[in-house]
């Protein structure tokens, strides 16, 4: 039967390249020039790349060897250089080597073997036992390596992967490994191919759903079978509610595609309110005999475009309050523990988002398993505009591996491309869209255009039109193309710095924190969203961007500033604001700034408040600033003179006060104090606590402007993995000591894999120590 076991831990890690020289003899180059052509260097079974051993009883090692765990990405630990690119985060990428040693028993010599490498960043050659197997050419691509020829057993296996960097892939920070997980998967020699099961639903009339099967087998024997393939659909509670089978020849050596259906009466819907979910469990059977069982998640619903009218999801209107994301985090770069790609997601549903892009690639299962689970509008993207023979592989990939997600409702199959304007490129578009079209018959397909969009020569091909910024085309394009419904794919990219309420200071490179219009493209939140809002026919937006990313930026500021959240996942006042633009149900003001100006006293400052009310009403120390009617999706403004003390905004619907916010000027900070932001319970040895450290003053209100120095350490039940405040700090992440910016650090910390108390300390010279304690079990 198959298993899927983690193979993440115990990698042997080099950065950097290993130089091999090439023989002066006939000998090894004979030898070499056959299966196992890897007889010397990092690549061979018999090099020895042991870090830090003392063996006498063989040649040792003089290269530097290092063991980790994965996922891994090592270009993150450098400290950021000015020399380097801009766009890919001031780091310098090289090349490096992954080594794994394992051993397979006998027990395991009739099976299907293969590794699944959910993504290596950049370009991958994996080597096994010294045979070349596989090469990859993309860092946003899983792909998969059949061992089953070139594994010993009872014996040890060397698995090799060698890392390059020297080419990049896009205009961000692309970091460097084996950053997702690895996977040992063992099968029956017949079983079901990598994404082979496909689930796809219609209603076809009230109540009834037809249920479709398209389930791919691999015929890894010498002879012809006969299988029987069985499809159960169960509920949440593991209860069948529908079941379908077929039966299939397949020749051997081949694969084999069963087609198959059944009907489902009254499922529950599938919806962003209540995501319910039903799992497919699929079985294979030869002559009567289980030989695989297969497992998917899918959920039913309906959904569709008017050109006119906009989106309809379930039969009822739907407006996509949308965010575009890249998949890294601050801390550690691109390789993301499980339970934070988790944490990001609920993150960005709190702030009222319904909607995500994959911008601009194939993300990792667990951001997937997100979005599926919390009830998201996916459009997922393909990294390359590319209709070529590997194009279309790494396109084939995000299709096959995510066509069962009940969230994902657009495929992109580009962005911002200077293509999308010629005659090369609706050729292109053509070409990709039916290769879509032929694995997966339930998606409208689209691209995001910037570029001249109203000159698009896609749009004819596309589902849907994807408009990147532009709005002031949007009118045109919706007349030019009245029957073609339109997605705004990018808007906003307004930056803004965390806690930052002066000018923009380019010296620095930090940008006002208040919502503004950084040039004719980037208009703010607010009037994008009203531009949105007042056009029913455009399906909603994707806005740029859910959070602060490494690259893309200027010196000496790290990062992206277009995020509602910043680099290390703290809450900026824009993510207040889309939550009063995107939640209707609950009635929400948020006052900005802090109140601690000390010695800018009788001073002008602006004050704005950000609401989903009809009317705010601002006081200054008890005394009435005055009432302001709020248009939808609009704020409130006030210039009032500093003077410390307390500020409070009331908000009203109907003259009745509905909710308020305060700023008070606090006290100089006293104290330390931690707050832990996501759920960490488990001692498994994965998991990232996500912790905010603050200071408190003498009355145990938070400092919003404190600047201390912290020091950072836990006890042996978990491990600070990094640490981040300032987009300006070049120190590196990994450090378990920063200077706060804003009144706000951000740590975190690897759980270990012993139950009890993780305690984690902080401290600071003349303030209280913080302690937070989090049970493990």
């Amino acid at each position: 039967m198959r298993e899927k076991i983690l193979f993440d831990d115990h990698w042997m890690f080099h950065k950097g390249d290993i130089e091999v020289k090439r023989p002066a003899d006939k000998g090894p180059i004979y030898t070499s020039a056959k299966t196992e052509r890897k007889l010397w260097g990092p690549a061979s079974r018999h090099y020895n790349g042991c870090p830090d051993d003392y063996g006498l009883d063989h040649e040792i090692c003089t290269d530097k060897w290092e063991w980790v765990d994965l996922p891994h990405d090592y270009v993150i630990l450098q400290e950021p250089s000015e020399e380097e690119n801009n766009a890919l985060g001031y780091f310098k990428y090289e090349n490096a080597w992954y080594r794994k040693k394992f051993t397979l028993s006998e027990e395991d010599k009739n099976k299907r073997l293969l590794l699944l490498f959910d993504g290596v960043a950049t370009h991958a050659t994996v080597y096994l036992n010294g045979c070349l197997l596989k090469r990859n050419f993309c860092g946003y691509t899983s792909f998969e390596v059949d061992i089953t020829d070139y594994v010993k057993f009872d014996e040890e296996n060397v698995l090799a992967v060698y890392v390059q960097t020297d080419e990049h892939e896009g205009w961000w920070y692309e970091g460097g490994g084996i950053y997702r997980h690895v996977w040992l998967i063992k099968t029956d020699t017949v079983a079901v191919d990598l994404w082979g099961v496909y689930v796809y639903a219609k209603n076809i009339h009230d109540k009834v759903w037809k249920i479709n099967f398209e389930t791919t087998v691999v015929n890894d024997r010498y002879q012809d079978v006969n299988a029987e393939i069985i499809s159960y659909v169960l509920n949440t509670q593991g209860e069948e509610v529908a079941k379908a089978s077929s039966d299939i020849f397949i020749p051997y050596r081949e694969k084999g595609t069963a087609y198959y259906s059944t009907e489902l009466i009254n499922p529950i819907l599938w919806d962003i309110e209540n995501p319910y979910q039903y799992t497919v469990k699929t079985v294979v059977k030869v002559n009567g005999e289980t030989v695989d069982e297969y497992f998917v998640k899918t959920g039913f619903r309906t959904y569709r475009l008017d050109p006119n009218k906009g989106m309809f999801l379930n039969g009822r209107h739907v407006k996509i309050k949308g965010v575009c994301a890249h998949q890294d985090f601050g801390l550690t770069g691109k390789a993301v523990p499980d339970n934070v790609h988790r944490y990001k997601i609920e993150l960005i549903k709190e702030m009222g988002a319904n909607g995500y892009r994959t911008s601009h690639y194939p993300q990792t299962e667990a951001i997937m398993d997100a979005l599926d689970d919390l009830g998201f509008i996916v459009m997922a993207e393909t990294r390359w505009f590319d209709s070529t023979e590997e194009g279309k592989k790494q396109l084939e990939m995000l299709i096959k591996r995510d066509r069962n997600r009940p969230s994902i409702f657009f495929w992109s199959i580009g962005n911002e491309e200077p293509h999308h304007i010629t005659e090369e490129g609706r050729r292109i578009c053509k070409n990709l869209k039916a290769f879509i079209e032929k694995l997966d018959k339930t998606r409208f397909i689209t691209s995001a255009v910037s570029n001249d969009p109203d000159i698009a020569t896609v749009y004819d091909e596309l589902d849907v039109i994807g408009i990147n910024y532009n709005l002031d085309k949007y009118d045109k394009i919706h007349e030019k193309y009245p029957d073609k419904p339109i997605v705004s794919s990018e808007c906003c990219a307004t930056g803004t710095t965390r806690g930052w309420y002066e000018d923009d200071f380019p010296p620095k490179a930090f940008l006002s924190a208040y919502d503004k219009d950084t040039n004719r493209w980037f208009l703010g939140r607010e009037k994008t969203w009203k531009f949105i809002c007042e056009r029913e026919w455009v399906l909603g937006a994707y806005q740029w961007i859910a959070f602060e990313h490494r690259g893309e930026t200027v010196w000496p500021r790290l990062c992206s500033q277009s995020g509602a959240i910043d680099l290390f996942l703290q809450k900026k006042d824009a993510f207040y604001q889309n939550q009063t633009h995107w939640i209707e149900d609950k009635p929400l003001v948020h006052l900005m700034p802090h109140w601690n100006f000390r010695g800018r006293e009788g001073e002008i400052i602006r004050v704005v408040a950000y609401t989903n009310c009809e009317e705010l009403e601002l006081f200054v120390n008890g005394k009435s600033m005055g009432k302001q009617q709020i248009e939808r999706y609009g704020h409130g403004e006030w210039y009032v003179e500093y003077a410390p003390g307390e500020i409070y905004v009331e908000a009203r619907n109907g003259g009745k006060v509905v909710c308020m916010d305060k700023r008070e000027t606090t006290g100089k900070p006293v104290a330390l104090k931690m707050v832990l932001d996501n759920k960490v319970s488990k001692a498994n040895g994965k998991d990232f606590a996500i912790i905010s450290c603050f200071c408190v003053d003498d009355n145990g209100r938070e400092v919003p402007d404190a600047e201390c120095y912290v020091r950072f350490h836990c006890n042996s039940l978990g491990e600070i993995v990094g640490t981040g405040s300032d987009i300006t700090d070049h120190n590196p992440v990994y450090l378990p000591e920063r200077r706060m910016r804003a009144g706000r650090i951000t740590v975190a910390v690897r759980v270990g894999t012993t139950p009890g108390q993780l305690k984690v300390y902080a401290e600071s010279e003349n303030l209280e120590d913080g302690v937070l304690t989090i049970p493990l079990e």
